[in-house]
């Protein structure tokens, strides 16, 4: 830390080097391994922060209630929209498809990951997640593994139909993610 660091900790520090907007889609991706200490493991929280301009959020957000309409939830009837942000501002959108074995059905999470990787793009911001439900409704495990290796520490935002309920870093809902380092 420089001198002129010293005074600046916590939530401030986090403050002052947070990128916003375009800013932040130039930031490197994970590629397998950690450029981090494990004594710089911290999660970033952004609840009382607003991470990104309100209309991009909003497309995010609309792309993932939409994507939801689409959700194959027969069985659970609980259907779920994501949208992930590419590095170039593009929307993938995902829904959750549910097998009636249970263990074949893949997250709005997923569906949105792969259509991503298999349409070429390898950089990623953020993903909205979208249930009809009070509380926020967070990725599952699964999803959390696959969002942190393909994705890194992005924003994870957790809405209902009608407000976004929570905002915080993947490395909130992963805090010692199994990754490169570990093999």
């Amino acid at each position: 830390m420089g001198a002129s660091d010293q005074g600046h900790t916590g939530p401030e520090r986090r403050k002052q080097q947070r990128r916003s907007g375009a800013d932040r889609r130039v930031g490197e991706r994970r590629r397998g391994f950690d450029r981090r200490g494990e004594s710089e493991w911290e999660p970033v929280r952004l609840d009382d922060e607003i991470s990104s301009s309100a209309n991009e959020e909003t497309g995010l957000i609309a792309a993932a209630i939409d994507a939801r309409t689409h959700a194959r939830a027969r069985f659970s009837r609980f259907q779920v929209g994501a949208a992930l942000e590419t590095g170039t501002g593009h929307v993938i959108s995902g829904c959750n498809i549910e097998n009636a074995t249970y263990g074949l059905t893949i997250c709005a999470e997923r569906v949105a990951l792969f259509k991503a990787l298999s349409e070429g793009h390898d950089l990623f911001t953020r993903v909205v997640v979208v249930a009809e439900t009070d509380d926020p409704t967070p990725p599952c495990g699964a999803c959390r593994q696959l969002l942190w290796e393909y994705c890194g520490d992005i924003e994870v935002v957790l809405a209902n139909l009608a407000e976004v309920k929570k905002r915080l870093r993947l490395s909130e809902l992963l805090p010692y993610p199994f990754d490169a380092r570990f093999l």
